[in-house]
């Protein structure tokens, strides 16, 4: 029997050949972000449903940088709301003829940096919130745990040679 393996992160994929399609045998999951195992949640032989959380880094430091992002979040927030308010303020005195046009542009560019601070801000969060989810490692498919390299205590390194955490092999009917 031929072996058909694939290295890949957190994705089960097809190989194809010559117009077929067919499972890899095993998959090394590693996670997207770098941390510490805290948690292993399974043993090699064991069956998992695709979605079943395998292992957990400890989050710690990804919460608290989802804390900060989220402050920075209500901060520009209400910068935002100032603005925009200072800016309807503007064009009612310029429509009255109590301001110069210098002021409302200013007044305009003002609450244009503000949006901008608050959509960059909300990417921001965006991104912590995805790599606090990515700190749990789930299987991508139902499957047997091959084997399991990583334990808890071990060090994750985010970078293009991720070491496999979790060995799954496709769950064979």
């Amino acid at each position: 029997m031929k072996q058909r393996m694939v290295a890949i992160t957190l994705a089960g994929i097809y190989l194809g050949s010559a117009g077929s399609l067919w499972a890899a045998e095993q998959v090394e999951l590693t996670t997207r972000v770098s941390g510490v195992v805290e948690t292993v949640l399974v043993k090699p032989g064991q069956r998992v449903k695709k979605g079943a959380v395998l292992l957990r880094l400890d989050k710690t430091v990804l919460q608290a940088r989802l804390d900060e992002v989220t402050a920075e979040q209500t901060l520009a927030h209400a910068d935002e709301a100032d603005a925009k308010r200072e800016l309807e303020r503007a064009k009612e005195l310029f429509d009255r003829a109590v301001s110069s046009a210098s002021e409302l542009e200013a007044a305009t560019l003002r609450h244009a940096r503000a949006k901008a601070v608050l959509s960059g801000a909300n990417a921001r969060r965006v991104i912590a919130q995805k790599n606090l989810d990515d700190a749990d490692l789930k299987a991508p498919f139902n499957g047997v745990v091959s084997s399991v390299p990583g334990g808890a205590g071990t060090v994750v390194t985010a970078d293009c040679q991720p070491k496999p955490l979790v060995i799954l092999s496709p769950d064979k009917p």
